[in-house]
């Protein structure tokens, strides 16, 4: 053994510091049709090509979908990634399922199995694959996996560079670090496999074949993991790398590549790979692949298990090694490993002979996890996620059956091995289906932001979250790079357009230049002198609101306007918003939102103001709080509806109509707590794009252009749709130079405009 450099580094830093670090994901699923057999579809083509795609690739297989993450600060955030990738794949699936096992559904014959194409520029790709369809089988190369990317933050290396100071380089050093925690994981992975391993039971038309295990393995014997067993799939023969140093590594597959072993280096099968990526000539990151997929995830791994794999690997890093992990230690780590996978699930606990004594795995398990608290609590470490993995760890060590391979055994029991994964599979789709919105992990940024990093996922297209908080993000394909706010703040429109949407006055006086209808009106910039012109106004319908609004903030709508003092209210409301205001008559008729891009009418809504509907027992508030458990209401933009407030300005609008909270309506009675149909403000949406006549979408286009903008969520109100546009029919109230997309993406009632497909369309992100 040499030197260890870490041997002290825990009493050199304290705090969950340690705990900085980067995730990635890789989950492999095969494609499979309604009767669980592998689908013979090709890779579907709404993902573009499948050789440059980031997020969305194929494995082996044409019908081996491969779906990766990019490299992310948190765990949480990954598991979300892929989950939100296997749920975009789902939906794009025609009469197929995501299969949620490693181990394969039912399979024809090995050359009926479709290897994976792609165009000239992957023929060395795919010749790959034909020769591991030779040399290993096309079957075996179906068994899947989660493959889980890992690097400590390069904040903490330096942190841990500066403070123990060795006589290394920093890239030295990083590959020290890595070395070091590859060995230990290969040591200790056996321990996870015993915990979580989950791949029990296989088909009959997967032919298993090992020589190394005393009896075979059929569909109706289990193991705990027999992807990882000899079962699975495997190099010929045992190989050992030298990882002491990376020349000595690479050194060591340069021979068994000239001894013809292996063609090249990524033929090598181990269970913990080192990856260079940014240099050939040091480790970027480490990748372990003996996850299991869990089936009952739909991300196929949890925060849990990938909490304890981390924990797992900081533990390698600050422990001691017992030896030099030559071939003899790695032939011990790979008998751990294999016997744990093949026998995990035994009643009698597992047991290893070592130098003549009988050792129970169970204990040494306990031993392991209990180091890893004690590291922990040295180290000051106190996330909860951390925390939780580790206790969990020692539940399951504490009672076997606990694990969550036990369901997985009684459901195939219950049903049986294809049955039982069709069920999970189709319920992931439901899944996949019922909140088709989110973007798992990021669903604190807007809805609209969300959809738009969807579909992003969906071209092949990388994003960067720049400002999280301001969902500001970053696109990049094939050198076109984007910076996009909330979805809709593009270089599309410039900055004097945006400014002219902006200001409602600005607007006003351009539209009318143009011979567009306006509500007619006064600008203020003082609240007393607003407030003394009551007279003027007095039994006029009117709208009073701020100068430079959104979202209808500061708007108040006095259909009667008789009463002086909730005329003053209204000034002062819109008076905190702005210094200037606008007092106008209020046109009566439907307000409808067109979203304009690029000259297009996209797509129109009906936003329907706030309201309940009466059942003669609850009130008003009663009323509203049973609305807002819709699922689909939430607050803060992160949901295709906003709950309906009980605030100032609903108390204002349900006097006026003789009304308060506690009111109730009777059977049948529709309430309105607003008269402006925001959805920001607890309205509904409803789809009208198809049912508008074509002459005020001409007028919203030309409106556009009078403002030259080129997205708009642009505002009019139409008194009656059977008529077409004329100077008495329609008024422009306004245009949004931020207007939601997902409102029209998932309305109240109607279609889905999928208007995230066309601003990716419009940014020049094209499918392919």
């Amino acid at each position: 053994m040499g030197s260890d450099i870490f041997k002290s580094a825990n009493y050199l830093l304290k705090g969950n510091v340690w705990l900085d670090a980067l995730f990635g994901l890789e989950k492999e699923s095969i494609r499979v049709d309604k009767n669980g057999k592998l689908a013979q579809t090709p890779h579907p083509k709404v993902f573009g090509n499948k050789l440059k795609h980031p997020y969305i690739t194929t494995d082996f297989s044409e019908s081996q979908v491969e779906m990766i993450t990019p490299p992310l600060p948190d765990i949480n955030q990954t598991i979300g990634f892929v989950e939100t990738i296997h749920d975009i794949v789902s939906l794009e699936l025609t009469d197929e399922y995501l299969w949620p096992q490693s181990l394969p559904p039912i399979l024809p014959d090995d050359k009926q199995i479709p290897i994976a194409k792609y165009d000239k520029d992957g023929k060395e790709a795919e010749h790959y694959r034909e020769f591991l369809a030779q040399k290993y089988g096309s079957k075996n190369q179906l068994i899947s996996g989660i493959h889980f990317n890992f690097s400590y933050s390069e904040k903490l290396l330096e942190i841990l560079y500066r403070k123990i100071n060795p006589s290394l380089s920093y890239e030295e050093f990083k590959d020290e670090a890595y070395l070091k925690t590859i060995r230990q994981m290969l040591r200790m992975r056996w321990l996870y496999i015993l915990l979580y391993g989950s791949s029990p039971v296989v088909d009959s038309s997967l032919e298993l074949k090992c020589k190394l295990a005393p009896y075979s393995i059929d569909k109706d014997v289990v193991a705990l993991s027999i992807r990882n067993s000899c079962y699975g799939y495997r190099n010929i023969g045992d190989l050992y790398p030298d990882y002491s140093s990376v020349i000595n590594f690479r050194s060591s597959i340069n021979q068994m590549i000239e001894e013809k072993k292996i063609a090249s280096s990524k033929e090598l099968y181990s269970p913990v790979r080192l990856k260079f990526i940014k240099s050939p000539e040091h480790i970027t990151y480490i990748e372990l692949r003996f996850i299991d997929i869990d089936p009952l995830t739909k991300a196929g791994v949890t925060k849990d298990e990938l909490s304890f794999l981390h924990a797992l690997a900081l533990y390698g890093l600050l422990s001691k090694e017992d030896d030099d992990f030559d071939v003899a230690a790695q032939a011990k780590a790979n008998k751990y490993h294999g016997c744990v996978a093949l026998y995990g699930l035994d009643e009698i606990p597992c047991m290893f002979e070592d130098n003549g004594e009988q050792i129970n795995i169970w204990n040494e398990a306990e031993k392991l996890i209990r180091g890893i608290m004690n590291l922990f609590e040295e180290l000051g470490i106190d996330k909860s996620e951390y925390r939780d993995s580790l206790l969990h760890a020692m539940e399951l060590i504490e009672d076997p059956g606990k694990r969550r391979v036990y369901n997985v055994l009684n459901g195939i029991q219950k049903m049986g091995y294809i049955p039982y994964h069709l069920a999970i599979a189709g319920n992931n789709l439901l899944k996949s289906r019922q909140k088709d919105y989110n973007f798992i992990g990021l669903e604190d940024m807007e809805l609209s932001t969300q959809l738009l990093l969807r579909e992003a996922i969906k071209r092949g297209v990388s994003f960067e979250i720049m400002d999280r908080k301001e969902n500001f993000i970053r696109l990049e394909k094939n050198g076109n790079v984007q910076y996009v706010k909330q979805a809709t703040k593009t270089s599309l429109d410039n900055y004097a357009s945006v400014l002219t949407m902006e200001n409602k006055l600005v607007t006003k006086r351009i539209l009318e230049e143009h011979g567009i209808r306006v509500p007619k009106g006064e600008d203020y910039t003082n609240a007393e002198t607003a407030k003394s012109d009551y007279v003027r106004f007095r039994g006029m319908p009117v709208v009073i609101k701020p100068n430079q609004t959104n979202f209808g903030t500061g708007i108040t709508i006095l259909k009667e306007n008789m009463d002086e003092l909730t005329f003053q209210h209204a000034v002062d409301i819109a008076f905190e918003y702005d210094s200037t205001f606008l007092i106008e008559e209020f046109i009566t008729g439907k307000e409808y939102r067109f979203f304009v891009i690029r000259d297009e009418v996209a797509s129109i809504l009906h936003r329907v103001p706030a309201n309940v509907t009466g059942d003669g027992i609850k009130s008003i508030r009663e009323l509203v709080r049973t609305k807002n458990e819709d699922p689909l209401r939430g607050k803060g933009y992160h949901t295709p509806l906003e709950k309906i407030q009980l605030g100032e300005a609903e108390a204002m609008f349900l006097q006026a109509q003789f009304k308060d909270f506690d009111y109730i309506p009777a059977y049948g009675e529709t309430v309105y707590l607003r008269e402006n149909s925001n959805i920001s403000t607890g309205g509904d949406s409803i789809d009208f794009t198809d049912d508008i006549p074509d002459s005020y979408k001409q007028i919203a286009i030309k409106a556009a252009q009078a403002l030259n903008v080129t997205i708009t969520g642009l505002d009019m109100i139409i008194p009656n749709l059977t008529k077409d546009a004329s100077d008495d029919n329609y008024a422009i109230i306004e245009l949004n130079f931020n207007p939601a997309i997902h409102i029209h993406c998932h309305p109240f009632k109607g279609k889905n405009r999928k208007l995230n497909e066309k601003i990716i369309d419009a940014l020049g992100y094209k499918i392919g």
